[in-house]
């Protein structure tokens, strides 16, 4: 339960299992679609799997599947493209974890990349996971619709680029000891966070070809579960513990970083969490029951200790 009892997770039985399914299922087809080559550049191979491989949540990529499911893809195409999300996201982690950015040591309870292997291994395993990400959707195992998979490419690039998570980090840089108000955080956090886990639910949509309505109602869940999602980081940097959170805390209060928690304080920022995962849950109304575990999930981002 989050504080003052707003948002209640259920038992959470079922939804764990969805997450920890998702989880065997997408590192399966990591596992396959990172090969360890032979010769000279199998450093970068393994440097690669390392940073994808065996950990982290799978949210974007539990997002992908669940929303792929509402409207019957093949568990098959959809764990392709969670897949490549899930690449994606370990290239801008391996990056955000370099002296040059937030410098680092630990993530997901491990050495960064750069710390297991050196700085420029980490660089060129970033460079090639986003590479890898791309080729991945446009390849036709993904779906069989070219069309489908051009729209999967240009979104995930719209996501992930200038006017997404790229250009959310360098807003991050820039603003480091600024004080900011709300809606600047709030846009920060959308671009940075939110701009990739709207993509993992537009993702589902794409690849049902559903129609544009339905599309939108998804996106503006996957819009309002990030923005949660990222404030309850945010809490988790100040309150959690660095060995149940598996990285470092007190990073961003240190580094002067803008955040919600900042703006409004520990216990407005859980409470405004809290809105915006009923907010998110809302969205999906449309869906039924078919949407149970989604509903869920918005509730377990701002209630998790990790």
């Amino acid at each position: 339960m989050a504080s003052d009892g707003i948002v209640v997770v259920k038992t959470g039985t079922e939804l764990s299992r969805a997450l920890s399914d998702t989880a065997q299922v997408v590192e399966s087809a990591l596992d396959i679609l990172l090969p360890l080559p032979e010769g000279a550049e199998a450093r970068l191979a393994e440097a690669m799997r390392y940073a994808t491989l065996g950990g982290g949540k799978r949210l974007r990529a539990f997002l992908v599947m669940q929303t792929a499911s509402l409207f019957a893809v093949s568990e098959t195409c959809a764990a392709r493209v969670a897949a490549s999300i899930e690449m994606l996201h370990a290239y801008s982690l391996v990056h955000d974890d370099l002296p040059a950015m937030d410098d680092d040591d630990l993530r997901r309870g491990k050495p960064s990349t750069h710390k297991a292997f050196d700085e420029a291994t980490a660089i060129l395993a970033g460079d090639a996971l986003q590479c890898r990400a791309f080729e991945i959707l446009a390849e036709p195992d993904t779906h069989s619709d070219p069309q489908a998979r051009c729209e999967l490419v240009a979104a995930l690039g719209a996501a992930a680029g200038a006017r997404g998570m790229a250009g959310g980090q360098m807003i991050d840089m820039v603003t480091e000891g600024q004080t900011l108000d709300g809606p600047a955080v709030t846009r920060l956090q959308a671009l940075k966070t939110g701009r990739l886990l709207q993509f993992s639910c537009e993702a589902g949509a794409i690849l049902g070809r559903a129609p544009a309505h339905q599309r939108h109602l998804l996106a503006a869940y996957g819009r309002d579960l990030g923005a949660a999602f990222q404030i309850a980081d945010d809490i988790l940097d100040v309150e959690g513990d660095a060995a149940e959170i598996g990285k470092t805390a007190g990073k961003d209060a240190a580094a002067g970083k803008a955040t919600m928690v900042a703006v409004l304080g520990a216990e407005r920022a859980r409470a405004h969490a809290d809105m915006l995962s009923r907010q998110a849950a809302a969205q999906l109304d449309g869906f039924g029951e078919r949407a149970a575990l989604l509903r869920d999930l918005a509730a377990y981002v701002v209630a998790r200790r990790s």
